[in-house]
């Protein structure tokens, strides 16, 4: 497996999905009006503007507009992002 398609894997079946996981409790905690409203809205568009981000991505990749040292740069910080999400759990 190449390291585009490891990052195209990263992106499409960790990332986005753990990200439309944390949009979607987000959602929820927003209507169960538990928690500081203001910083919940707030992180609710740093999580959109991350997911758009990770979908700009993936298009690049598949439209080969990436060079390898981008995708290898890339790869090792979603890698790195998250194990620390991991470390914090």
């Amino acid at each position: 497996m190449t390291i585009k398609d490891k990052l195209h894997t990263l992106l499409s079946s960790e990332i986005i999905p753990d990200l439309e996981n944390a949009i979607d409790e987000l959602f929820e905690a927003i209507s169960d009006g538990s928690g500081d409203l203001k910083e919940q809205k707030q992180d609710l568009e740093e999580l959109r503007e991350m997911r758009t981000e990770c979908f700009a991505i993936l298009e690049e990749l598949n439209r080969d507009e990436l060079e390898d040292e981008e995708i290898e740069a890339l790869y090792e910080e979603l890698v790195g992002m998250k194990s620390e999400d991991n470390d914090e759990d």
